[in-house]
């Protein structure tokens, strides 16, 4: 028949103790960093994918009236010289 031993069965539950606080300060520095990033991060001003393409698709169809534009002009400057 085996006997506990004291002193044995107290490291034990130290290692437990230690092992639990060693986890608990691991969650808390992973909150405080990820507190950290969002503050760092939450000033800057990010655009999301939809609003970047919004703005991308708007200045093609920008680009596009102005060069339909430039043709028109042309066509207008030389029809004024022609007279």
């Amino acid at each position: 028949m085996q006997t506990e031993n004291p002193v044995f069965a107290d490291f034990v539950k130290l290692l437990n103790s230690a092992a639990g606080t060693i986890a608990g300060m691991g969650r808390e520095a992973s909150e405080n960093a990820r507190e950290k990033a969002k503050e760092v991060f939450g000033g800057l001003d990010f655009v999301s994918r939809e609003e970047f393409d919004a703005v991308k698709e708007l200045a093609a169809s920008a680009r596009e009236e102005v060069e339909m534009l430039k043709v028109r002009i042309a066509a207008l400057e030389s029809a004024t010289k022609g007279e």
